[in-house]
């Protein structure tokens, strides 16, 4: 035997115990083997419940999509009362906005107020154009440069607010708009260059009325609402 038939015979030998090794190790298929578990199916991944039979589905509870509806709805329901049209635009426009949260948009609407007029007051152009839409930060750019020019200052202390509620939503393609109704208390006067006052009261709390329209594209990343628009209610 040439050096080159023993080769081939010790690997095929070794083929051979290798083999049965395997076979001893893995054992045979004798046709009664459980199928392979599918770690992705839900039946499998929970495993079958007691009393189940072996190889029928089990159905398991899933909630309906009107569930998932209201459970979106929660938060506008919990604000306004379901049925009234107030809570429907307010689940219009969580349709196309489901982060929107009524209540926290209130708060945030309290907050801005605040903001605005005494940025106004204070001349503030900075923190106003954060705030404002373009047009309006304009016409508030406008009336400070106004008030400069005559050398005026106003002094205003904010009291508080007595109200704010949701007067109104409207959604047109992807911009909303919400109008909020704000009863404020405020103390301002108007002084002009001498120092003399000429609008207003230093001591006297004033009780202000308003209509603010905030605007937001709900396609945009910015999470902020703007001012769009301010109207005195009387």
């Amino acid at each position: 035997m040439g050096s080159n038939d023993f080769i081939t015979l010790f690997f095929l030998v070794a083929a051979v115990l290798i083999f049965l090794q395997l076979r001893s190790v893995l054992g045979r298929r004798t046709g009664n083997e459980k199928p392979p578990r599918d770690i992705f199916s839900p039946r499998d991944a929970a495993g079958a419940p007691d009393g189940a039979e072996a190889g029928k589905v089990v159905t398991l509870p899933r909630r309906d999509s009107t569930g998932e509806e209201e459970d979106r709805f929660a938060a506008v329901d919990s604000f306004a009362k379901p049925g009234t049209p107030l809570n429907e635009s307010l689940r219009n426009l969580s349709r196309v906005d489901p982060a929107f949260n009524p209540k926290e948009f209130v708060d945030g609407a309290r907050m801005a107020y605040e903001m605005i007029v005494m940025a106004f007051a204070d001349g503030d152009r900075k923190a106003l154009k954060n705030l404002l839409s373009r047009e309006v930060f304009d016409g508030f750019d406008a009336a400070i440069s106004e008030r400069e020019a005559r050398g005026e200052t106003v002094k205003s202390t904010f009291v508080g607010i007595d109200k704010a509620e949701i007067s109104n939503v409207e959604v047109r393609g992807s911009e909303a708009q919400i109008t909020v109704r704000v009863a404020s208390q405020l103390i301002s006067a108007t002084y002009d260059k001498a120092g003399t006052l000429i609008e207003g009261d230093a001591e006297s709390v004033a009780e202000v009325n308003d209509l603010w329209i905030f605007v937001r594209d709900t396609r945009s990343r910015d999470p902020n609402w703007k001012l769009m628009a301010t109207e005195s209610e009387q």
